[in-house]
């Protein structure tokens, strides 16, 4: 198993305009682009990082997304830390192997539950 490098880390806000100000306007990072994604219920924006990884902001389209839910539930916040990983299914399996309680295991991308990481939601996705 071999952690690569954080990904990107994803922080949930209620408002997308406002994520937006504070991350562009209040810390000065550059907005590269926005994005929603229907699919999951959400909007994105997306802040680069000088060694490769970013910032994604994303706020829920529908209190009924998983995003949404978790606003309500936990607030405004993290929400996830991506980690790009050399091999998504030999990374899961050696990490359920360690008692973790994984989440959409088989595919591209794994989540770690937060119950095995102390409240903070982990995604395995794969980097070359």
């Amino acid at each position: 198993m071999a952690y690569k490098s954080i990904d990107h880390i994803v922080v949930r806000v209620r408002d997308i305009d406002e994520g937006i100000a504070s991350y562009r306007d209040g810390l000065g990072l550059t907005l590269e682009r926005t994005a929603e994604s229907e699919e999951l219920g959400i909007k994105q924006a997306f802040f680069p990082l000088a060694d490769g990884s970013f910032i994604e902001v994303v706020a829920p389209m529908n209190p009924e997304s998983a995003v949404g839910r978790a606003v309500e539930s936990r607030g405004e916040g993290i929400h996830s830390i991506v980690f790009a990983v050399d091999d998504v299914a030999d990374t899961a399996a050696e990490i359920k192997g360690n008692g973790a309680q994984l989440i959409g295991e088989g595919g591209r991308q794994v989540f770690v539950h937060p119950k095995s990481t102390h409240g903070v939601l982990v995604q395995l996705t794969a980097k070359k």
